[in-house]
């Protein structure tokens, strides 16, 4: 086990804490028989301007992010529908027990938790429908609850991991933070977090084990 001692978690929700938003992604893809990784590579190549990262920074409503988004996807060669994508994703960020339960155990340890999502802002009437979108039921298992949407601010910026430090009282080297995408890690790792690639849950939560030396996996 690695002695170091930490004194917080940190965790991205989609595709983290709930499923992913990336397989349901990559189905629409198929479907429509564009590129894999199209849309990733869209929304990765018009930040920070795009529609995308305007729509996280809660820049956008979702009707203004339909219109731009389309039109990026437009201009990178595929036509795509982003309210039915935004509908599917929606449907794929579902709770996973198993994340749930170790961040109770976290807690319970005496280490502090964070959610650090991309987000964006959920029109009322389907803000029930959108766990990914909108402060849920997985809200109260953190200390500390840090949405792009809220602070204007996305992941990789360095600043949105500085505010929820500060937020937790901690140092960026007493913390871990597990996210499914690496750029969002490399900026963390550089700021002394230690980081967890997650693949999938029961992997990165056998690393985290490792790297604080407390049991977290069911059974």
């Amino acid at each position: 086990m690695n002695s170091k001692p930490y004194d917080a978690v940190l965790f991205d929700l989609g595709g983290v804490v709930l499923g992913s938003p990336l397989h349901a992604i990559a189905d629409y893809e198929r479907e429509l028989g564009i590129p894999a990784n199209f849309v990733n590579r869209v929304v990765a190549s018009t930040a920070p301007h795009g529609g995308w990262a305007r729509l996280e920074r809660g820049e956008l409503s979702m009707a203004e992010f339909y219109v731009a988004f389309e039109a990026d996807c437009r201009d990178a060669g595929h036509e795509i529908s982003a309210r039915e994508m935004m509908n599917r994703m929606n449907e794929a960020t579902k709770p996973r027990e198993v994340m749930l339960e170790a961040i109770t155990r976290l807690r319970t340890a005496g280490l502090r938790t964070a959610a650090v999502t991309n987000n964006w802002v959920v029109p009322e009437e389907v803000a029930d429908e959108n766990p990914a979108g909108a402060k849920s039921a997985v809200a109260e298992l953190f200390d500390v609850f840090v949405e792009s949407s809220v602070e204007g601010l996305r992941k990789p910026d360095p600043a949105i991991y500085e505010l929820t430090c500060e937020r937790l009282s901690v140092s960026p080297t007493a913390c871990v933070f597990l996210d499914d995408i690496g750029s969002n890690l490399k900026s963390a790792r550089a700021m002394g977090i230690a980081t967890i690639k997650v693949d999938t849950p029961e992997a990165a939560l056998r690393e985290l084990e490792e790297l604080i030396g407390l049991e977290l996996l069911v059974g």
